[in-house]
Protein backbone atom coordinates (compact mmCIF):
# COMPACT_ATOMS: atom_id res chain seq x y z
CA UNK A 1 0.00 0.00 0.00
CA UNK A 2 1.40 3.37 -0.99
CA UNK A 3 1.15 6.09 1.64
CA UNK A 4 0.38 9.68 0.70
CA UNK A 5 3.50 11.75 0.02
CA UNK A 6 2.93 14.05 2.95
CA UNK A 7 2.66 11.15 5.36
CA UNK A 8 5.92 9.61 4.20
CA UNK A 9 7.72 12.78 5.22
CA UNK A 10 5.64 14.43 7.92
CA UNK A 11 7.64 17.51 8.68
CA UNK A 12 5.82 18.56 11.81
CA UNK A 13 5.36 22.02 10.35
CA UNK A 14 1.61 21.91 10.82
CA UNK A 15 0.80 21.66 7.12
CA UNK A 16 -1.81 18.87 7.21
CA UNK A 17 -5.44 19.97 7.11
CA UNK A 18 -8.19 18.28 9.11
CA UNK A 19 -10.42 15.97 7.06
CA UNK A 20 -7.85 15.20 4.37
CA UNK A 21 -6.55 11.70 3.57
CA UNK A 22 -3.19 12.65 5.10
CA UNK A 23 -4.92 13.66 8.32
CA UNK A 24 -6.72 10.34 8.51
CA UNK A 25 -3.45 8.46 7.98
CA UNK A 26 -1.66 10.46 10.68
CA UNK A 27 -4.48 10.02 13.20
CA UNK A 28 -4.94 6.32 12.36
CA UNK A 29 -1.25 5.43 12.53
CA UNK A 30 -0.55 7.30 15.73
CA UNK A 31 -3.67 6.13 17.53
CA UNK A 32 -2.98 2.51 16.59
CA UNK A 33 0.67 2.86 17.56
CA UNK A 34 0.01 4.23 21.02
CA UNK A 35 -3.05 1.99 21.38
CA UNK A 36 -1.03 -1.19 21.05
CA UNK A 37 1.32 0.03 23.77
CA UNK A 38 -1.55 0.59 26.20
CA UNK A 39 -3.46 -2.51 25.16
CA UNK A 40 -0.43 -4.70 25.67
CA UNK A 41 -0.13 -3.45 29.24
CA UNK A 42 -3.49 -5.01 30.11
CA UNK A 43 -4.15 -7.81 27.63
CA UNK A 44 -1.51 -10.12 29.09
CA UNK A 45 -3.53 -10.26 32.31
CA UNK A 46 -6.21 -12.18 30.44
CA UNK A 47 -3.71 -14.85 29.38
CA UNK A 48 -1.77 -15.24 32.62
CA UNK A 49 -3.20 -18.64 33.47
CA UNK A 50 -2.34 -20.04 30.02
CA UNK A 51 1.12 -18.43 30.13
CA UNK A 52 1.78 -19.98 33.52
CA UNK A 53 0.75 -23.43 32.29
CA UNK A 54 2.61 -23.22 28.96
CA UNK A 55 5.86 -21.99 30.50
CA UNK A 56 5.48 -23.98 33.72
CA UNK A 57 5.98 -20.91 35.90
CA UNK A 58 4.50 -19.76 39.16
CA UNK A 59 3.27 -16.44 40.49
CA UNK A 60 6.70 -14.82 40.54
CA UNK A 61 7.28 -15.60 36.84
CA UNK A 62 3.86 -14.20 35.99
CA UNK A 63 4.52 -11.07 38.05
CA UNK A 64 7.72 -10.51 36.09
CA UNK A 65 5.77 -11.01 32.86
CA UNK A 66 3.42 -8.17 33.77
CA UNK A 67 5.77 -5.89 35.67
CA UNK A 68 8.72 -6.02 33.26
CA UNK A 69 6.53 -4.35 30.64
CA UNK A 70 4.89 -1.78 32.88
CA UNK A 71 8.09 -0.75 34.67
CA UNK A 72 10.09 -0.20 31.48
CA UNK A 73 7.19 1.58 29.79
CA UNK A 74 6.79 4.07 32.61
CA UNK A 75 10.52 4.42 33.27
CA UNK A 76 11.38 5.30 29.67
CA UNK A 77 8.31 7.35 28.72
CA UNK A 78 9.94 10.75 29.19
CA UNK A 79 13.17 9.49 27.63
CA UNK A 80 11.19 8.37 24.57
CA UNK A 81 9.75 11.85 24.21
CA UNK A 82 13.19 13.41 24.51
CA UNK A 83 14.54 11.07 21.85
CA UNK A 84 11.71 12.11 19.55
CA UNK A 85 12.54 15.77 20.08
CA UNK A 86 16.22 15.13 19.44
CA UNK A 87 16.16 12.70 16.51
CA UNK A 88 12.75 13.28 14.96
CA UNK A 89 9.32 12.22 16.10
CA UNK A 90 8.53 10.08 13.09
CA UNK A 91 11.90 8.31 13.15
CA UNK A 92 11.57 7.40 16.84
CA UNK A 93 7.92 6.40 16.41
CA UNK A 94 8.82 4.03 13.56
CA UNK A 95 11.79 2.66 15.53
CA UNK A 96 9.47 2.06 18.48
CA UNK A 97 6.93 0.30 16.28
CA UNK A 98 9.59 -1.94 14.71
CA UNK A 99 11.13 -2.73 18.11
CA UNK A 100 7.71 -3.44 19.58
CA UNK A 101 6.95 -5.84 16.74
CA UNK A 102 10.25 -7.71 17.12
CA UNK A 103 9.78 -7.92 20.89
CA UNK A 104 6.24 -9.22 20.40
CA UNK A 105 7.55 -12.03 18.20
CA UNK A 106 10.17 -12.80 20.86
CA UNK A 107 7.40 -12.96 23.48
CA UNK A 108 5.49 -15.42 21.37
CA UNK A 109 8.56 -17.61 20.90
CA UNK A 110 9.80 -17.38 24.52
CA UNK A 111 10.76 -20.83 25.82
CA UNK A 112 10.59 -19.87 29.50
CA UNK A 113 9.46 -17.14 31.89
CA UNK A 114 12.87 -15.44 32.04
CA UNK A 115 13.06 -14.94 28.27
CA UNK A 116 9.44 -13.79 28.27
CA UNK A 117 10.16 -11.21 30.99
CA UNK A 118 13.16 -9.87 29.05
CA UNK A 119 11.12 -9.65 25.83
CA UNK A 120 8.32 -7.91 27.75
CA UNK A 121 10.84 -5.40 29.11
CA UNK A 122 11.96 -4.66 25.55
CA UNK A 123 8.30 -4.28 24.56
CA UNK A 124 7.84 -1.74 27.35
CA UNK A 125 10.86 0.26 26.26
CA UNK A 126 9.59 0.21 22.67
CA UNK A 127 6.15 1.29 23.86
CA UNK A 128 7.83 4.24 25.56
CA UNK A 129 8.98 5.35 22.12
CA UNK A 130 5.49 5.01 20.65
CA UNK A 131 3.32 6.87 23.15
CA UNK A 132 4.99 10.30 23.38
CA UNK A 133 5.83 10.20 19.68
CA UNK A 134 2.23 9.62 18.70
CA UNK A 135 0.97 12.55 20.74
CA UNK A 136 3.71 14.85 19.47
CA UNK A 137 3.13 13.84 15.84
CA UNK A 138 -0.57 14.63 16.14
CA UNK A 139 0.11 17.94 17.86
CA UNK A 140 2.67 19.14 15.35
CA UNK A 141 1.25 17.81 12.10
CA UNK A 142 -1.95 19.80 11.76
CA UNK A 143 -2.38 23.32 10.48
CA UNK A 144 -2.83 25.97 13.18
CA UNK A 145 -6.37 26.78 12.01
CA UNK A 146 -7.43 23.15 12.55
CA UNK A 147 -5.88 22.66 15.99
CA UNK A 148 -8.56 24.48 17.94
CA UNK A 149 -11.38 22.76 16.06
CA UNK A 150 -9.83 19.33 16.60
CA UNK A 151 -9.17 20.03 20.29
CA UNK A 152 -12.76 21.14 20.86
CA UNK A 153 -14.07 17.97 19.22
CA UNK A 154 -11.88 15.73 21.35
CA UNK A 155 -12.55 17.62 24.59
CA UNK A 156 -16.24 17.94 23.79
CA UNK A 157 -16.60 14.23 23.14
CA UNK A 158 -14.69 13.39 26.31
CA UNK A 159 -16.68 15.87 28.38
CA UNK A 160 -19.95 14.48 27.08
CA UNK A 161 -18.94 10.93 27.95
CA UNK A 162 -17.79 12.07 31.38
CA UNK A 163 -21.09 13.77 32.04
CA UNK A 164 -23.04 10.68 31.00
CA UNK A 165 -20.78 8.52 33.15
CA UNK A 166 -21.34 10.80 36.15
CA UNK A 167 -25.11 10.70 35.68
CA UNK A 168 -25.12 6.93 35.47
CA UNK A 169 -23.05 6.72 38.66
CA UNK A 170 -25.46 8.94 40.54
CA UNK A 171 -28.56 7.21 39.17
CA UNK A 172 -27.12 3.70 39.55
Amino acid sequence: MRLPGRLRAVSGDGDIRWGTPEARWVIGATVLGSGIAFLDGTIVNVALRAIGEDLDTGVSGLQWTVDAYLVTLTAFLLFGGALGDRFGRRRIFVAGLASFTVASVACGLAPDAAVLAIARAVQGAAGALLVPGSLAIIGSSFHDADRGRRDRRVVGAGGDRGARSGRSSVVG
